[in-house]
């Protein structure tokens, strides 16, 4: 037996070398392409949210009170400092005890367990004054909602490695209903904060806790890597504007999973930048992984790209995904002037419920940091698989827009099942500029999807190239059979795909 899989090892790595193919195709060997991307959700928490640190205090030795009245912003960037003393012992570890802690923004240390007891809640504070103001984003240029600088996160860090921000499910409340009337009323004099944001750090985890009532997006890794956020709760109203979930942008390996998130806006959307400031600035959202996550949106999608995309976002891997009561299913957002690219997208198993469009490409979507901006900067959008996708009192099956004279490529559908409410059927899709395949869709798929993905198409269609060898029949590359040779030498436990 392990002659033989060094024998499928050696051919692998020839084909491989021979044809440039990525590692993917090896994966089909075990019969399941996505299995990488599991192991990398499992390492990618490798601090736990269980380390232990050798030096531990609670909030209330620096004089905290948990009475929800009294301010504790000192108490906590004093323990914070404090603790800043064993970063190069171990780290440290910050306990918040049961009690309601008002606070306003404090910064994060390297090497920090922040750990919430299962009766804790942070409460934010609803004075502005308590959010300090900070610079924009270089890769956004300006403040998201009003020019020039933004109020701070709640809970706030650059520049740091090793960060966990976990607990027994406590809660951070941001109270963001005093910021959505400033908004709703045009009285801001700067852009909303969001209650978390990491800036420039590498190894996040942020795990079972509660986040609610964020004044603006609610979890927000920026310029970060490896980071992880598992079983945690996000909520805000469905009415609440622009209260995202959690928004990984410009970040690589990050690993969102096991999540129920219920929030005015989009449960998770990747960004990279926006406009010119994000081409310039050039940092993608790659190997993004979401797994397991449930929840509704009351104005957004469950999962979104964009529509601040522009220093691209690829390698998008979405699993096992229920949506309900939500305006979109999958969206991706964009505009002439963005730019960027948004390029190999995975999303299987897919859940919807009462979801007024399945699938939504919006290539007309949102605001430009300045009005002189390039309308010629146009996306590149392509390979985008979504598959195995059933749906339960839907409106709208699909509107797919792309743009004249840029046409999205290689869309791939397969296996989507959706029972639509409309009276209408030629209103369940609804394609412009669109070109790609699919396979066994209902209702009936628009015009420039119709050719299949089988046999002629796998190929184009991300991660579905289930046929590993027919490359190099194509490209006569070998001219033995590859077939033959494997069930020679294999035993017949050992199986590959055809």
């Amino acid at each position: 037996m392990k002659r033989s899989f060094y024998i499928v090892e050696v051919l692998l790595l020839l084909i491989n070398t021979l044809l440039g193919l990525s590692d993917d195709a090896t994966w089909a060997v075990n019969g399941s392409p996505q299995s990488l991307q599991s192991c990398y959700c499992k390492r990618g928490n490798y601090s736990g949210s269980g380390e232990i640190r050798p030096h531990s205090v609670t909030i209330t030795e620096f004089g905290a009170v948990g009475d929800g009245v009294t301010l504790n912003t000192k108490a906590f960037q004093n323990a914070i400092f404090y603790l800043n003393s064993f970063a190069d012992k171990g780290g440290a570890k910050l306990f918040v005890p049961a009690g309601r802690w008002l606070t306003g923004s404090f910064d994060l240390i390297s090497h920090l367990t922040v750990w919430l007891d299962k009766d804790a809640v942070i409460l934010g504070s609803q004075r502005s004054d308590d959010w300090p103001l900070t610079e924009p984003l270089p890769s956004y240029g300006r403040g998201r909602e009003l020019p020039g600088r933004r109020h701070r996160s709640l809970i706030y860090g650059r520049n740091l490695t090793d960060i966990i921000i976990t607990g027994d499910n406590g809660t951070v409340d941001g109270q963001g209903s005093i910021w959505w009337d400033w908004f709703e009323n045009k009285t801001l004099n700067y852009t909303r904060p969001h209650l978390v944001e990491l800036m420039n750090s590498t190894g996040i985890v942020i795990s079972n806790l509660t986040f609610i009532n964020s004044p603006f997006w609610t979890i927000h890794p920026v310029y970060c890597s490896q980071v992880t956020i598992q079983n945690v709760t996000i909520l805000a109203p469905r009415e609440s504007p622009n209260t995202d979930g959690i928004d990984p942008d410009s970040s690589d390996n990050v690993c969102i999973e096991d999540c129920y998130i219920s929030t005015g806006d989009d449960l998770v959307a990747i960004k990279s930048g926006w406009d010119e400031y994000g081409i310039s600035y050039g940092r993608p959202s790659t190997n993004i992984f979401i797994y397991r996550l449930i929840g509704e949106s009351g104005r957004g999608s469950g999962i979104a790209i964009g529509s601040e995309m522009s220093g691209g976002v690829s390698q998008v891997h979405a699993e096992n995904i229920q949506i309900f009561n939500s305006g979109t299913g999958i969206g991706l957002k964009t505009s002439p002037g963005r730019g960027g690219y948004v390029r190999d997208i995975y999303v299987s198993n897919l859940n919807l419920v009462d979801v007024e469009t399945a699938i939504r490409f919006n290539s007309q979507f949102g605001e430009h940091p300045k009005e002189s901006y390039d309308p010629k900067a146009l996306p590149l959008i392509e390979r985008i698989t979504i598959k195995e996708v059933v749906g339960v009192n839907i409106k709208y099956a699909g509107i797919l827009e792309g743009l004249q004279g840029d046409t999205f490529a290689n869309i791939c559908l397969s296996n989507i099942h959706l029972n639509i409410t409309t009276t209408s059927k030629t209103s369940s899709w609804n394609c412009s500029n669109i070109q790609g395949y699919s396979n066994l869709v209902s209702p009936k798929i628009c015009e420039p999807l119709q050719e299949r993905i089988y046999p002629e198409h796998h190929l184009d269609c991300y991660r579905l190239s289930n046929h590993l060898w027919s490359p190099i029949r194509r490209k006569g590359l070998l001219s033995f059979s590859i077939d033959k040779l494997m069930t020679e030498n294999m035993p017949s436990s050992v199986h590959f795909p055809v």
